[in-house]
């Protein structure tokens, strides 16, 4: 039987996507398009309008004029927060169409839209956690520092335009982080998706549209970097990029915005490290750490830890059971409640994680498993088996580049401090693990890993607490208290209580 994605194009009623400009569902200006191909079979899903540079230019400008004209930005707390409540509940009401959606939009297991992380749940919560924002954004009162009967205050004010761009591996989530706290600040938004992923962006926008957001607030525009992103992120209109995607766009976010000096928050890339002490249950780490990036999207993440660092004392068998965890992974119709593993997201990626692989093989490392790709149906799909590389040395290039594939790199360490050298010794910081049964060893690590978020005998995130890198993986944080006060400004306001005017 040839598997095949179409009969859920089908049963979801998709339709060819259009952007959204000022509260108005429209085609490109130039009637172009692009075709979405589902990464488990390279089937054409449908349509996406392709925004032209013009069209950008209205959407920017929609933008601008909903901002500028203070009924956004002036509405009282208790209203803005009554509507992202509403989109919170829209969302939720809609749950299982947006997991559906994800699944055709990245191939993402239908299994696996369980997951907190890249389910609805986490999206709902996420609106939820920032509408409690919107009435407990404050200033402060300072004291006169010099006597002379001065009343200094801070006020915090939403940052202006944000130019919002996300990636196709999360899109669930990754909207709700760029567009949430951006409405909660009171800001306006031009939202481009990736052209990998752009259904579940059409539809969380339409939800916000029935929501009540204003005309103007909100506008999404579909398409690839050039013309679409390109004309997006260089309008001097622009108050502040907020982008999540990988370091070399990231780079180019940067020197966008320089010219007018614009605010720019980057969620990149990372090599993260997982450090296995002996202490442990080996067989439940084995199973914790090769799932991490042979599961759901199949390493496609930016937090995966693909560096597992082993202590050398168990690193034999910790190889021998992450790659028996490996053969656990079953591809198939991501719809299918029996499949586990996602296929990655286009035949470039499917390349690029073959040709990494490969130089691991070259530079000296055992492929212990995996390192091919299957037969049969799945041979129209970019799929790749799930892989294990012993052997690894930290300066390979399997070790110190970001792969987004289902691949883990096994490197043995011999102490405590070794672990933490091995573990600096990257570009990146954005995730890190420590797996032991020691309190103070597993704090000591933490402190020393320059790493944005640390999960001990674990690893998450959540809505409410801050999530970002350290080093090459990125500027500012997504989350808790950070996340808004990225899409704020603080204004200092001088009242004078005396006589004289200095």
């Amino acid at each position: 039987m040839t598997l095949t994605v179409l009969p859920h194009v089908d049963r979801l009623g998709v339709r060819p996507g259009r952007l959204l400009v000022d509260g108005a569902w429209r085609d490109g200006a130039a009637g172009d398009s692009c075709t979405h191909v589902h990464p488990a079979t390279n089937e054409d899903v449908t349509t996406i309008a392709v925004a032209t540079a013009a069209d950008v230019s209205d959407a920017v400008g929609a933008a601008r004029r909903a901002f500028d004209d203070g009924a956004w930005t002036s509405m009282v707390a208790r209203d803005r927060k009554r509507l992202l409540q509403r989109v919170a509940a829209l969302i939720e009401a809609n749950a299982e169409e947006l997991t559906n959606l994800q699944t055709l939009d990245n191939g993402l297991p239908l299994s696996f839209g369980s997951v907190y992380q890249l389910s609805v749940d986490m999206v709902v919560d996420i609106f939820d956690h920032h509408a409690g924002w919107v009435d407990r954004i404050a200033g402060q009162t300072l004291p006169d520092y010099t006597g002379t009967n001065w009343f200094p205050m801070t006020v915090r004010e939403p940052v202006g335009v944000v130019a919002a761009v996300i990636p196709w591996n999360a899109p669930l989530m990754l909207y709700a982080q760029k567009v949430a706290p951006a409405l909660a600040a009171g800001c306006t938004v031009v939202l481009k998706p990736s052209e990998f992923a752009s259904l579940t962006s059409i539809r969380l926008t339409e939800l916000l549209v029935e929501a009540g957001v204003p005309d103007g607030v909100v506008n999404l525009v579909t398409g690839p970097p050039d013309p679409t992103g390109e004309a997006l992120i260089t309008d001097p209109r622009v108050d502040k990029i907020s982008f999540t995607g990988s370091r070399a766009v990231g780079t180019r976010m940067l020197t966008a915005s320089a010219d007018r000096i614009g605010r720019t928050s980057l969620e990149l890339g990372g090599k993260s490290p997982n450090i296995i002490f002996p202490d442990v249950d080996v067989d439940t780490v084995a199973m914790v750490a090769m799932g991490m990036v042979s599961m759901g999207l199949s390493g496609q993440g930016c937090v995966c830890h693909t560096r597992l660092l082993a202590h050398e004392s168990i690193h034999d068998e910790l190889v021998e059971k992450a790659a028996a965890m490996a053969a656990m992974s079953t591809y198939g119709d991501p719809f299918d409640p029996a499949t586990t593993s996602a296929a990655l997201i286009n035949p470039r990626q499917l390349d690029k994680v073959e040709a990494l692989i490969e130089s691991g093989r070259a530079e000296g490392a055992e492929v212990v498993v995996g390192g091919d790709r299957p037969g049969g149906d799945l041979s129209a799909g970019n799929f790749v088996n799930p892989t294990l590389l012993a052997g690894v040395t930290n300066d390979m290039r399997i070790a110190r580049e970001e792969v987004f594939g289902p691949v883990l790199a096994v490197i043995p360490f011999r102490d405590e401090a070794h672990a933490i050298e091995l573990a600096n010794d990257t570009h990146y910081g954005l995730g890190a693990s420590v797996h032991t049964s020691d309190v103070k060893r597993a704090l000591r690590v933490a402190r020393a890993v320059r790493a944005g978020t640390f999960g001990i005998n674990g690893y998450t995130v959540m809505p409410n607490v801050p999530f970002g890198g350290y080093k090459q993986s990125g500027l500012g944080r997504e989350g808790g208290h950070e996340g808004i006060d990225a899409f704020l400004e603080t204004k200092t306001i001088m009242v004078n209580l005396g006589d004289s005017p200095y």
